[in-house]
């Protein structure tokens, strides 16, 4: 199997048909698999799934949890189920636009072996077209990053992410508490070498309110990521525990303007 591709979902009615046939659309010279984590859905997210699975018995497997587990466990449980030497990430609300993406990362994973992971562009969809569709990257970036780069914070969109196998054995166990699951996962990877861009947009990421990231306001994604750069900062031996306390001090500081200018509006 040459890749696998890993999709968590939850309560995604409204997305996870599209996200699963824009996988099944993809156009490729090797074999792959979409296996599919869903986590004890309320709504017809499981419906939708199984009747997937009725059509495309040989390309989707489903791993159904018996009760809610959570993102991160779902997200573990799920990745030990993949058996390709690639892994591609897609959650049930994002979709991929070009047909040939997992062909473009295999072709460059192939032949970057200095490389752990590769990633690209996407578009960003907000809810109800509330805000006009733009660019994740909307500048140029350079090609290849590393560990270092990474510890400034998550800059790799989630649904664009195809890594290498077998790099790290397990999960730490903190792993499970952090808010997100994307960073950390690029952190294992980037310390068995460099994640490189694609400049090129294959894929939506839907921000809705529904989202786990995007249901929070911006106080709580401040402290969610001052909890998640501690924990990875103790992770890493504090070897850039400069860089990353720097970070965490502008969290803070923004976290005390919007209280401020709260206050004075309260005032008024």
């Amino acid at each position: 199997m040459k890749v696998s591709v890993l999709i968590i979902t939850y309560n995604q009615e409204n997305f996870i048909t599209q996200a699963v046939n824009s996988v099944l659309r993809q156009k490729v010279n090797f074999n792959y698999e979409i296996i599919i984590g869903e986590d004890c859905s309320t709504d017809k997210t499981r419906d939708f799934l199984i009747n997937l699975k009725k059509k495309n018995p040989d390309r989707l497997r489903l791993i159904m949890n018996e009760k809610n587990v959570g993102k991160q466990k779902n997200f573990i449980k799920t990745f030990k189920n993949c058996k390709g030497e690639y892994i591609a990430i897609l959650e049930g609300d994002d979709y991929w636009t070009s047909p040939y993406k997992l062909q473009r990362q295999v072709n460059f994973l192939d032949s970057h072996q200095e490389c752990s992971e590769c990633f690209h562009n996407v578009l960003l969809k907000y809810e109800n077209d509330s805000i006009p569709n733009r660019l994740y990257h909307q500048k140029d970036i350079k090609t290849f990053f590393n560990l270092e780069d990474l510890v400034d914070g998550n800059f790799i969109p989630s649904c664009s992410t195809m890594f290498r196998s077998g790099l790290f054995d397990e999960f730490p166990e903190w792993y499970n508490n952090i808010p997100m699951c994307d960073w950390p996962l690029h952190i294992f990877n980037a310390h068995h070498g460099n994640i490189a861009y694609i400049n090129k947009v294959m894929a939506v990421h839907r921000l809705h309110t529904n989202g786990s990231w995007h249901s929070l306001n911006r106080i709580e994604q401040l402290k969610a990521r001052i909890y998640a750069a501690e924990i990875i900062d103790r992770h890493l031996n504090y070897k850039f525990t400069k860089k990353i306390r720097n970070n965490i001090s502008q969290y803070n500081k923004e976290i005390a303007n919007i209280l401020e200018k709260k206050n004075a509006e309260n005032k008024n």
